[in-house]
Order: structure tokens, then sequence, then C-alpha cells
């Protein structure tokens, strides 16, 4: 038989998490951010979920291709616009939206030849000071493009750096107001921090909000935030088995490097699960695993194919046991089966981002309810 480790991707938890986006915001429309092959559960599956999103945001050409090959006829958003200026000619084959970030891509935007002129984003740096414009330079930016005949409407977007902090979004909100004020076209501010936490004041939510992580299952200001707290659910669900047991008496050691020493006779599970499966390497003692849907916690070092667990809170577990290491647990497990991949993130001093996109091709992965 194959080795047990497996990922399970949640359409319809997806579409739930979209849904909550869309009470948050009501007023505007959402794009579904997919970037990352959709942070890593696959653009065609994640697509099953997300395909009553307003429109998709995402950063590859490729990716594009792959939405169009998926009979989505909607807008499509290149996040952080053309690379080079025969990427213009993508756009306009694929009908593509896309970001204008530099004052070259304006150039390239001039010389480019097209019957259909383009939608474009014009990014305004705020404060995050990553891609955009300055305050200063902002309304000249403007000017140029909208007198190209090769671009039709200009809508204005900024990023907020601050959203799942306490510092908010208020400053730059603030700077975007003064520097877009009479300038035509619709607006787009928030991302998944700002849905959740921000679009209660003025002028947050806009036309556009940018959906991200929050559909994938994750908070975005976690550990203070929690999946639970805002409503969403689990999209990405890692699980295998235990392979072995091992009793150790007070003394034994576990593992390379004997980091965990056992103070007293204890079970060990042996589970089919490593840092070649995306798990992550530097996750301590302590981190949590579910085994049979009881929270347990992992033991010594990681290894590249294989984690140990303590087994002590469900002494019936053997060979076989179900291990959830981040997702949604077996059906009648303890405690709602619930292991949010923030937790575990958190205990190796990471985000769920980087464990969602960090899931190997050596996992299988197949698409569940």
């Amino acid at each position: 038989m194959p080795r047990p480790i497996q990922a399970l991707i949640h359409t319809a938890a997806l579409a739930h998490n979209l849904a909550v986006a869309r009470q948050r915001v009501p007023d505007s429309r959402v794009w579904a951010v997919v970037k990352a092959n959709a942070y890593g559960h696959g653009l065609e599956r994640a697509f099953q979920g997300l395909r009553r999103a307003d429109g998709f945001a995402l950063l590859d050409l490729e990716e594009a291709q792959r939405l169009r090959a998926l009979d989505w006829r909607g807008p499509i958003l290149l996040l952080e616009g053309c690379f080079e200026p025969r990427d213009l000619e993508q756009c306009s084959r694929l009908s593509l939206w896309h970001v204008v970030h530099t004052a070259e891509q304006i150039d390239w935007l001039a010389a480019h030849k097209t019957h259909v002129p383009h939608r474009v984003f014009l990014k305004m740096n705020s404060g995050m000071n990553r891609l955009g414009f300055p305050e200063a330079a902002l309304r000249s930016a403007w000017a140029r493009l909208n007198a190209l005949p090769q671009v039709d409407e200009i809508s204005l977007m900024t990023h907020f750096s601050d959203a799942d902090g306490p510092r908010g979004v208020a400053h730059q909100v603030q700077v975007f107001a003064r520097a877009t004020a009479d300038l035509p076209g619709e607006r787009s501010l928030a991302n998944s921090a700002a849905v959740l936490r921000h679009t209660a004041a003025a002028g947050v939510a806009a036309d556009w909000v940018r959906a991200g992580i929050m559909l994938y299952g994750s908070a975005p200001d976690a550990p203070a935030g929690s999946i639970e707290s805002w409503g969403l659910k689990p999209t990405m669900t890692l699980r295998s088995r235990l392979i072995g047991i091992q009793h150790l008496q007070p003394g034994d050691t576990v593992g390379y490097g004997s980091t965990y020493t056992a103070a007293q006779a204890v079970r060990i599970g042996i589970v089919a699960c490593g840092y070649a499966d995306g798990y992550p390497r530097h996750a301590p003692s302590g981190t949590p695993v579910l085994v049979d849907g009881v929270r347990c916690a992992l033991v010594g070092r990681v290894s590249m194919d294989m984690i140990t667990v303590d087994l002590t809170p469900v002494p019936q577990a053997g060979l076989g046991s179900e291990v959830t290491l981040w997702g949604c647990g077996p059906v009648g497990g303890e405690h709602g089966s619930v292991l949010p991949i923030d937790e575990v993130a958190h205990a190796a001093g990471t985000i769920g981002y980087e464990l969602m996109c960090a899931l190997a091709q050596r996992v299988p992965v197949e698409v569940a309810d």
C-alpha cells in the first residue's frame, strides 16, 4: 500500500469562507486571491470552492491561463502587473486586468499595440513601501495613463502593512484618500486582515476587497485572532497514520539529537510525516497533533519522513491510528476534531501561509466536501 500521508482540500469550506468575506463587505465585490497555486491548495481544486467570487487575483500569466482553461470568463487581476513588455500581449489575449506600480510599466503600455484598451489598477504606495507610486507621483502617473489610447478604465489601489496589528489602517487610508481625492475610478484597499478587522471604518471596504488567507482557513491576525473567532473553516487537512509504537522508560530519549527525554514511562507513536512532506522542521516538542481526534503533542525532533508523538492522552491508539497534522480530524473525534493550521504554525514560529505553500509534491492530494 502507499505511504499513508495525504492532504485533503475542502471545497465546501472554501465556499463558506468566501461567503464570510461577502458578509463582511456586502456592498463590495470580492477578489479571490489565488496566487502561489491558491496558497498551496492547487488552483484547479480551489476554483471549485471559489467560483462564486467576483474575480480572481494572482501573479503569474501561467496561472491566469489555467483559470481561463477552467472556463472562467470573469475578471482576472495580475497583482504585480507585467514583468516585461511582451506580457502585455498575453494580457490582451487573455483579457487580463493588471496593476501598474512603476513608470516603466506605463512606458510599456505606451508602446503596446492593441485593438482593445486595457483595464489597469494604478497602485499607490501609502506606507507599505514595497510597490506603488508615492503620493507625490500618483497624479502624474494617473494623467499619463489617462492619456493613453491603450488604457480604458483606471482603478486605484493600495495595500495595508498593519491591518493585522495594533497600528491598524487609518494612517494609510488617510494618505490614500488625500492622494486620490477627485480622481475617478473604482478603489481597492482591503486585504484579508482589513476585511475582518477594519471594514467598519469609512473607505476601507471600497469597491473591491482582496480576500486571500482568510479564504484558506487561516486567521490573518493569528495568534491574537483565530478561525473560530472569525467564523472560518479549515480548507486543508494534512493527515497520516501511526506506523510504529515505542515504549519508553524514564531517561530514554527520542530522535536525532536526543532532544526529548522521558520523565516517566510513556508510549510514543511514530507518524509517517516529516519535513520532506512540508511539516515544519523546527516544530518543537509540545506542538499539537490530533491522534484519533484527541489532542496530543509532538516530542523530539522532526525528521525528514517521521515525527514522534506522546500517546498518553489516547491510550487506545495503535498501529494505523489516524493522525491529523492540521485541519479536520476524523468524524466523531473529540473537541470537534479541528486543529487549526495557525496553532501548528505558531508553535513552529511561522505562519499558516508558509505551511500551506510548503506542502510537498510527494504528498497525495484529494478534494473533499
